[in-house]
């Protein structure tokens, strides 16, 4: 394909009459102040077939010529077409495992179940997807002669982790913005160790998000939060990456856990573009799990969206996603109704033990993930998902990230939880035979244990 041959530019999602190019440090319409979107030439995209895009797609998985064996980059065309490659900044991020959860599907009689493990991405969630792309933008418009000193995000943990991670490959300065006591010590590591400049804050989420929108105003500092849609359109690859897993044939469901919800739009926004190309014929509806104790979109979904208001979010777990006053919220809503969307709810009892019991299964859930088993659990019970529905749940970070709340589930001090699932280690003496003993009981707890819910 040749260089250069698509376009892209940065458009209000309301429809004013203006644009923007990719590389011009710009957030919001200049008139109405709404959110932008990265918009494509579908014209241009249509004259290459669906089958030619298929082909070109699945030619590049785990190649190593750069950038195309990244699960981002494969698509670049459909991501950031401009963009010269040798200013691209990747760690082959993308192409991670999609597991089918057979025993957690069993259980609930499913034989079509699957997780999409976005936590084995280099710096452990889905947040890489969109960070590459971001981060690769900024180093061009650098190469360029732009003066950018550095890239600024606020953050809940994942978001940072990977700013500083992309940054630090791409020698670029970063800054961090983390609300106090409210990430996990794994989440506090990686900026750290990355070397960016991390400010801790003693507020939450949303005041760390209008700090940054504030330090940005000098257009010398980049702004790498999901309000920048290049962070979103780098995300859209899942949706192309899951159906291509699939031979191009589209599951029923997709359940994703959202806090300030660009990851939800950029779902949309990838099944949309290959209904657009051809490339699918039918969509998935698309299932938003959000933790009961931060919970805007929920509330708004359950008056049809007809107005959305911000919520004072309350210490969850699921800590990502604590975030009262989303950003995206209008790309959200758009999202939803688009794809037939359905808002749920998890409390913390059942986000932990939902995240417990897929564990037991042979996955190692987060927090967030265990929002998003929840949510299955929960529309599973109402017979909204059926027993032959192809479903994929959306696996954010890797639980080693939050060590913490495991072990406090395990020991059973987690607040407002009952652990259902709770395993501890078992301390006795060195006597072959009261081995011995111990494991016979405990084979017959094993026995009926998974029967239990």
């Amino acid at each position: 394909m040749k260089k250069n041959q698509y376009s892209a530019v940065f458009r209000c999602i309301n429809g004013c009459d203006v644009e923007y190019p990719l590389d011009e440090v710009v957030y919001t319409c200049g008139k109405c102040g709404s959110l932008l979107e990265v918009v494509h030439d579908i014209d241009k995209l249509k004259k290459t077939s669906a089958t030619e895009w298929k082909k070109t797609f699945e030619s590049r998985v785990g190649t190593t010529k750069w950038p195309y064996g990244s699960g981002v980059w494969s698509k670049k065309e459909w991501i950031c077409p401009q963009i010269d490659n040798e200013h691209i900044v990747s760690m082959f991020e993308g192409n991670t495992n999609l597991f089918w959860a057979k025993r957690l599907g069993e259980f609930l009689g499913m034989k079509d179940l699957w997780i999409k493990m976005c936590g084995t991405s280099h710096t452990g969630s889905f947040k890489d997807l969109g960070m590459t792309v971001l981060v690769s933008e900024v180093n061009e418009m650098i190469q360029k002669g732009r003066n950018i000193k550095a890239v600024a995000c606020a953050s809940t943990g994942d978001t940072s982790a990977a700013l500083a991670a992309y940054c630090a490959y791409a020698g670029i300065p970063s800054i961090v913005f983390l609300p106090s006591h409210k990430i996990s010590m794994a989440q506090l590591a990686q900026p750290v160790a990355n070397g960016s400049i991390v400010l801790s804050l003693d507020t939450n989420f949303d005041g760390c998000m209008k700090i940054v929108q504030e330090v940005t105003k000098d257009n010398t500092i980049y702004l790498a939060n999901s309000m920048n849609s290049l962070r979103v359109e780098g995300q859209k690859s899942i949706s192309v990456e899951m159906v291509q897993q699939f031979d191009w044939e589209v599951p029923d469901f997709v359940i994703i856990p959202g806090g300030n919800l660009g990851n939800v739009s950029a779902l949309g926004n990838g099944f949309k573009m290959m209904l657009q190309l051809g490339l699918i014929k039918k969509a998935p509806r698309i299932v938003l799990a959000q933790a009961e104790k931060a919970n805007p979109l929920y509330i708004s979904y359950l008056n049809g969206f007809k107005d959305f208001k911000p919520v004072k979010p309350e210490k969850t777990q699921a800590s990502a996603i604590q975030i009262g006053d989303p950003v995206s919220v209008q790309k959200a809503i758009r999202a939803l109704k688009e794809f037939d969307g359905i808002v749920e709810q998890a409390s913390e009892d059942e986000l932990s033990n939902a995240a417990a019991l897929g564990d037991t299964t042979g996955l190692y859930a987060c927090p967030h993930t265990g929002v998003a088993l929840a949510v299955l659990l929960k529309l599973h019970d109402k017979k909204i998902i059926s027993k032959n529905d192809r479903v994929i749940v959306i696996s954010t970070a890797h639980g080693l990230k939050f060590s913490e709340f495991k072990v406090g589930y395990h020991e059973s001090r987690l607040d407002g939880v009952t652990s259902k699932y709770a395993n501890k280690p078992i301390e006795l003496e060195a006597d072959t035979g009261k081995v011995l003993e111990v494991l016979e009981r405990e084979f017959e707890k094993k026995k009926v244990s998974f029967a239990k819910r």
